[in-house]
């Protein structure tokens, strides 16, 4: 089902313009702004036919919440939010074309911040999916849009009842799961993810639940020199990722 929400930002609404104009319902622009880019985003806006309200500060500030809003919020229509019977059809489909699915699995990400920059990484990555749990976990708004800068208007993403049963089903499909954590056998540079694979990340500070982890086929770590024993949610899942990517690109 499709709801309306909030993009705050230059950036993330520069984005979606270019994009996904199609979904842009009204663009809320700051008074007598002289701001270039925020002028030039509503010529563009203009060109497109899409509405325009002024709104002041305090407008914009309560329709983006937390998020900087740089003086212009767009609402739109997202329609790529998926329930758990219809995150089975995208990979169906998908399996169906021969596809191999890069499925990226948050175990109950918090912070909103790191959400949009996993959501960033997922869309530079290729990733067909994000997956999230509908509860206890962040969920899409201003903030997450702003950080991902655009990417999370067009990376699919689900959030769904269980992620344990979700996983399940997932291994039925020939999905191989791979989770993340300190006490992983192997190394992230000793593991084959080749195949469609969905990678699973934990919460920060907590990392993967018991329940999760049991779920997955393998459970790996990333190397660290450091003094630090791990790193920050995002920056881990985009060096996943992208080991990922490498991998599949050496054939």
């Amino acid at each position: 089902m499709s709801t309306a929400r909030y993009v705050t930002g230059l950036r993330a609404v520069e984005q979606l313009l270019s994009q996904r104009a199609a979904e842009v319902l009204k663009i809320y622009a700051e008074y007598q702004t002289s701001n270039p880019r925020l002028l030039a985003v509503i010529d563009q806006a203009n060109t497109q036919g899409i509405e325009i309200q002024s709104a002041n500060r305090a407008r914009l500030q309560q329709m983006g919440g937390e998020s900087r809003h740089q003086g212009v919020v767009a609402e739109i229509r997202r329609s790529q939010v998926l329930d758990d019977g219809s995150l089975r059809t995208l990979v169906e489909e998908c399996l169906a074309k021969d596809e191999s699915l890069l499925i990226l699995v948050l175990d109950g990400v918090q912070d909103p911040h790191n959400l949009g920059a996993c959501i960033r990484s997922a869309d530079a990555a290729g990733v067909s999916v994000v997956v999230v749990p509908k509860h206890g976990a962040a969920g899409l708004g201003p903030t997450v849009s702003k950080v991902a800068a655009g990417a999370a208007e067009v990376v699919p993403f689900a959030a769904v009842s269980n992620i344990g049963k979700t996983l399940a089903w997932m291994v039925e499909y020939g999905i191989t799961i791979v989770g993340t954590s300190d006490t992983g056998e192997k190394s992230l540079y000793d593991c084959s993810l080749s195949g469609s694979v969905a990678l699973v990340m934990g919460r920060e500070h907590s990392g993967l639940r018991k329940n999760v982890a049991a779920r997955c086929d393998e459970l790996i770590s990333l190397p660290m020199h450091g003094s630090v024993s791990s790193l920050n949610v995002s920056v881990a899942t985009g060096i996943c990722l992208y080991k990922i990517v490498r991998q599949r690109k050496d054939g």
